[in-house]
């Protein structure tokens, strides 16, 4: 019975694969995945939409949206709808086939992402051995996409909130990636399929997932850390800084387009998310030995549920950075402690088992990253802040 309900929608996708003929089966079987991914997620963007604004309300001492429907929670669909009836207005010096072309450039690498991430047992769309590494590559358009809507707008608040995404992204997306090196050298393997199955197993009740280790925990929080700046979302979200550019590098984006750009930028979160659970969480795997008859979806929904209330606490809390402290941290602190941590995997697998191991690796991490920590807080000068009035 648990086996059933873990399968069920494996099961459904072959009896409906199994009725189409034979040669047109491979194409069948994609566009179902396809199809399923892309109604769940934009779903998903949907609840979490109105959980947000309500989630920042309460952190702000206010109540969200609780008008549209019990509790506000038909919220999403009137924004939905308003986007598709608004006016979609184009400047009239815009590259118009580039400006069109921008948002959709976005959207489509994110939801192709998703394809290599395991949902559940035997729930992944497409399992190649690179999994990680084409997660990474079609990831890598979506700088391509905020070019693309900055330059084709011809307005200076976009091309410069362009230039800022894409310093910022292309800065962070380095340790975002030397933090996941970690993992496909302890797991032997690029395919995120074979990552999980790593993680397999427990001892004494507890999981083999890889956060639980010194290595795997300083590259969960890098990887979270850059995920975050790669997405744009605060305390990183310079590009889209509204009191300095207005809005970035969408400003000339309205209705349905601006829509699409909202949407590409959470379903990204999720993909991220997604990548980050499958790296470090163990995947779909239960937390405790224990919880093993609780379906594997759920576990990796939960996962990810958590990790989106992660975003949003960190974005009702803490304040938006400087852009030279943003570059700063990136290259003067993200980027060694990621290659220090590779350096710390590569002396956890050739120790010996044993309380020696956990010690020298905390140590390797810890010790570098005080001393950065130090070496950037020298110049800072920080102290109480003092207002002064014009007299």
């Amino acid at each position: 019975m648990v086996e059933t309900i873990d399968q069920i929608f494996v099961t459904v996708k072959h009896l409906l694969v199994g009725i189409v003929p034979v040669q047109c089966q491979r194409i069948v079987s994609a566009s179902i995945s396809a199809v399923g991914i892309i109604i769940f997620f934009a779903s998903l963007f949907a609840i979490t939409t109105v959980l947000e604004r309500k989630g920042l309300g309460r952190i702000q001492n206010r109540y969200g949206p609780n008008r549209v429907g019990p509790f506000g929670l038909l919220q999403p669909l009137a924004d939905g709808l308003k986007a598709l009836i608004k006016e979609d207005i184009v400047p009239r010096a815009a590259d118009k086939v580039v400006h069109f072309l921008a948002p959709l450039v976005l959207v489509a690498p994110v939801f192709l992402a998703l394809a290599v991430v395991p949902l559940g047992r035997n729930m992944v769309a497409v399992d190649i051995d690179a999994g990680v590494l084409f997660f990474f590559a079609v990831g890598a358009a979506t700088e391509l996409s905020v070019f693309m809507a900055g330059w084709s707008s011809r307005n200076k608040y976009s091309l410069l909130g362009a230039m800022r995404a894409i310093g910022q992204m292309i800065s962070y997306e380095v340790p975002l990636i030397l933090s996941a090196v970690t993992v496909i050298m302890m797991a032997g393997s690029l395919s995120t399929v074979r990552i999980v199955e790593a993680q397999a197993g427990y001892s004494a009740g507890l999981p083999h997932w890889f956060v639980l280790t010194p290595w795997g925990l300083a590259g969960f929080i890098l990887f979270m850390i850059a995920a975050t700046a790669e997405s744009n979302r605060s305390p990183f979200d310079l590009p889209e800084g509204e009191s300095e550019i207005i809005a970035g590098y969408y400003i000339e984006y309205s209705g349905f387009k601006f829509a699409l750009f909202f949407l590409g930028e959470y379903i990204g979160i999720f993909a991220v998310s997604g990548l980050a659970i499958t790296l470090f969480l163990g995947g779909w795997h239960a937390p405790f030995s224990f919880l093993t008859w609780v379906p594997s979806y759920i576990w990796f929904f939960t996962k990810l549920l958590v990790l989106i209330a992660g975003f949003i606490w960190v974005r009702g809390t803490l304040p938006r950075l400087r852009m030279d402290q943003l570059m700063n941290f990136a290259w003067k602190f993200m980027l060694p402690m990621a290659l220090i941590n590779i350096l710390t995997a590569g002396v956890w697998h050739f120790m010996p088992h044993g309380f020696a191991r956990w010690i020298v690796c905390s140590l390797l991490v810890l010790g570098p990253y005080v001393t950065l920590g130090s070496v950037l807080m020298v110049n800072q000068k920080l102290g109480k802040r003092t207002y002064r009035y014009a007299d």
